[in-house]
């Protein structure tokens, strides 16, 4: 979940709504309510907790998958994810899989590197210094900003 799903006034998700309710609750009991964005992976504990568990969960071999838990509400056409997905930011990912139904039927085997280049965010390094991680976002080859693009079509050190 991102702020940029909660300021989003087109944004109905199941998710979004319910915590649209508990803000609307809490605003009557006088909380005051504050949102910040956090830099992932930047020693936060609880952010690191977070991907720590994520990471554990999504290798652990032995957990079966259940939808059971999924409510209805949550559930949603193609169509009305198609048209909430258009509305995001997500412009790489949009070039690489313009239809999510078309997606939907294709058998891609998930990588590491297949989601660094259909997200534009992950070990690239124009990705880690837009977050100050790394000094500089020039590719090793002395070129250009190491992009997609650039890893994908340029560089002379992939390309040789």
């Amino acid at each position: 979940m991102t702020l940029y799903s909660l300021k989003n006034n087109t944004n109905h998700t199941f998710l979004i709504e319910e915590v649209r309710k508990k803000l609307a609750e809490m605003g009557t009991t006088n909380w005051t309510i504050h949102f910040s964005w956090i830099q992932a992976h930047v020693g936060i504990q609880g952010n690191e907790l977070a991907d720590t568990l994520a990471k554990e969960t999504a290798t652990n071999g032995d957990l079966k998958e259940s939808y059971k838990k999924v409510p209805k509400s949550v559930v949603i056409s193609v169509e009305t994810w198609q048209r909430e997905r258009d509305l995001t930011r997500s412009e790489i990912t949009k070039e690489y899989f313009p239809v999510l139904a078309d997606t939907l039927n294709t058998n891609i085997n998930i990588t590491p590197n297949l989601t660094t280049i259909v997200t534009g965010q992950g070990n690239m390094r124009s990705y880690l210094h837009r977050f100050e991680i790394i000094d500089t976002p020039t590719c090793a080859c002395g070129s250009s900003d190491q992009t997609i693009d650039h890893k994908l079509y340029e560089c002379a050190l992939i390309n040789q």
